[in-house]
């Protein structure tokens, strides 16, 4: 064993570790989570009372009033005819533009429209959300034709014109982060938390009830800490990959009595990282080495982000295997944790691990109840797995896979907002249309799932897929190929097009 993967074991911080955490009772064995919440409560008392705060912090929407369906992107080419459409129908439409002049001179005096920009998270206002039951985002990057050697711009090879093109936007805040905000403003209707940890306003038994739990219990020698500062909790340290190890994390002491969060679907964390994939679990035994419940989730540098982790979407680990037992039980929450780990599950490597100095601020720990949720139809794109895919023939793919670099990787941040969506807990319809052109709609579909399929298909029919996907019960949960083509479904036979497809798992 070489110096660079081995280094001196601390045992005096080993037995520091199981004494605090009560895995070696003798040394270790008070009520501290009474100190921390007050006296106990009466059985009688709902153990709800046990949370932090009694009062929901989000205020659910009028679930009687009149859904409104907001168009983000509706002054592009799908965006402006699914707007047209939904007013033809007297469907409630609000479209969300970045100009009002411009969107009023193009979709016209009766088009209620709302100004703001999903690249700015303080523009998403209450207001821009207020009554909506559905989003349909056909927003994307724009791109132009560049400069080229003629005053038109076009470019000539073999006698044929083409033009190159180049983004005007950048793809990653437009296809990911401006999504990202987006859908968690969505994800806020009907939404109620209680908070459960709330660091800017701590416990003086703070120091009671985290502790750091690292992989000196493996016989490494990473460390880490929770310190409060500035009104939120930094988890920070030094994480080695040294004698094996490669984990810190901190974790409370087991909770006592188990909080019923059975009430509730997830847990919801406002943090701001530094760019790494952390973990957070929960316990609903109170073995010390016993199975959590896991998810996995990453950070933006330097930037609050919140992340929802619904109930259901946990892994049950041990050691950081999955194992075969059943979903979490709510009603008998013990303990949270927090870890960096250089796994992810079953010996898979953590892609965004990098031995060293990391930090994440801890604003809150929440649970959240979702009421009725928007459904979310999502315009994307074909071709987004297929950049960097082994064995891909490019001539044979469109110019979007060919040019993916050159367009600042376009469908891979596509590919990004996408994964967003689908882990979002939002009912959500994903359209990745081929090629999309001017020509006239009413054209035979074709669906396929595998992101195989090459063609076009007409804006016109894109657009009304988005308001069809709305209203059918088999577009739910789905990511669906499109493009003209006899599909084995009569022309608008849309319930049928979408029986051909499988929800993603």
């Amino acid at each position: 064993m070489t110096s660079q993967n081995s280094s001196q074991w601390d045992l005096g911080r080993f037995v520091k570790t199981l004494s605090y955490f009560g895995a070696v009772p003798l040394l270790s064995r008070f009520d501290w989570f009474q100190q921390w919440f007050g006296s106990r409560p009466d059985p009688t008392v709902d153990s709800s009372s046990l949370l932090t705060s009694s009062a929901p912090t989000v205020e659910a929407v009028n679930s009687e009033a009149a859904g409104v369906i907001l168009v983000v992107g509706a002054t592009g080419g799908v965006g402006k005819r699914v707007v047209q459409r939904l007013m033809q129908r007297g469907v409630a439409v609000r479209a969300l533009v970045r100009d009002a002049d411009r969107a009023r001179a193009m979709l016209g005096e009766s088009v209620p429209l709302i100004e703001a920009d999903i690249t700015i998270p303080e523009t998403l206002t209450p207001a821009v959300m207020e009554n909506v039951s559905a989003v349909i985002c056909c927003s994307g990057t724009r791109v132009q034709p560049v400069e080229g050697d003629t005053p038109n711009r076009e470019k000539y090879y073999q006698g044929i014109k083409f033009y190159l093109p180049e983004v005007v936007d950048t793809p990653e805040v437009v296809e990911y982060q401006g999504l990202q905000n987006l859908v968690q403003a969505a994800g806020e209707l009907g939404l109620t938390h209680r908070a459960i940890f709330d660091f800017t306003q701590p416990s003086d038994s703070f120091k009671e009830i985290w502790g750091a739990l690292d992989d000196v219990v493996m016989g490494g020698v990473s460390e880490s800490s929770l310190r409060l500062a500035d009104g939120v909790a930094y988890f920070s340290g030094v994480v080695s990959t040294a004698n094996s190890g490669g984990f810190a994390s901190v974790r409370t002491r087991n909770l006592e009595p188990a909080l019923d969060l059975s009430q509730y679907d997830g847990v919801e964390l406002r943090v701001k990282g530094d760019g790494k994939r952390y973990k957070f679990m929960l316990r609903s035994e109170t073995r010390w080495d016993g199975v959590a419940y896991c998810a996995s989730f990453d950070t933006v540098p330097d930037r609050w982000v919140t992340v929802r982790l619904p109930f259901a979407s946990l892994i049950p680990v041990f050691r950081a295997k999955t194992v075969n037992v059943g979903p979490v039980d709510t009603r008998h929450v013990s303990a949270f944790q927090l870890m960096l780990s250089k796994f992810e599950y079953d010996g898979a490597l953590n892609p965004h691990f990098e031995p060293g100095f990391f930090q994440l601020q801890i604003e809150s720990i929440r649970v959240y109840r979702q009421s009725e949720v928007p459904k979310f139809v999502l315009v994307s794109s074909a071709g987004v797995t297929r950049p960097g895919k082994p064995g891909l023939n490019l001539d044979e793919e469109p110019p979007a896979v060919r040019l993916n670099d050159q367009l600042g990787g376009i469908l891979t941040w596509k590919l990004k907002g996408e994964d967003m969506v689908r882990q979002s807990g939002i009912p959500y319809t994903i359209l990745r249309p081929c090629a999309l052109t001017e020509e006239p709609g009413g054209q035979p579909l074709r669906f396929e799932q595998g992101d195989t399929l090459t063609g076009k298909v007409s804006r016109e029919d894109i657009a009304e897929l988005c308001i069809q996907a709305l209203a059918l019960p088999q577009a739910r949960n789905v990511t669906v190929e499109i493009a003209e083509g006899e599909g084995g479904c009569a022309v608008g036979d849309w319930e049928c097009l979408f029986g051909q497809v499988k929800a993603d798992r």
